[in-house]
């Protein structure tokens, strides 16, 4: 299982890479292999400012619909639709062409109450 050291983690199995007070977010590897075959990815919140936790979305598989979260408060400046013709993207690539949305980050502390690499590891093992 791939979890990049470079990354931070939430208990809900995003991901987040940061440049600056923007924040890439998708699910991760052990996610997209739980949730199985990816078909569909909705995200309509494109535009909107969030707060941490709140849902930004849905990914929905074979078998289940599953929410997708907010890993940090901000506005979601973009959202990647080129899975909108290819969710499977998800699958294949979940921590490259499988991201999901990009957020403008309001508060950067947050990511302070994030998981590394090791404690992700800790709680998917656990």
């Amino acid at each position: 299982m791939n979890i990049p050291e470079d990354l931070k983690y939430t208990k809900e199995h995003e991901w987040v890479k940061t440049a600056g007070d923007i924040a890439i977010v998708g699910i991760t590897d052990y996610a997209q292999g739980e949730l199985g075959d990816i078909v569909f990815v909705e995200i309509e919140t494109e535009g909107e400012t969030l707060a941490k936790d709140e849902t930004f979305g849905t990914v929905e598989a074979v078998k289940t619909v599953s929410d997708l979260f907010m890993p940090v408060s901000g506005e979601i400046t973009e959202k990647n639709t080129a899975l909108d013709d290819e969710p499977e993207m998800v699958n294949k690539d979940p921590y490259g062409g499988g991201w999901m949305i990009k957020i403008k980050m309001s508060d950067t502390s947050e990511l302070g109450d994030l998981l590394s690499a090791d404690e992700y590891k800790a709680l998917i093992e656990a």
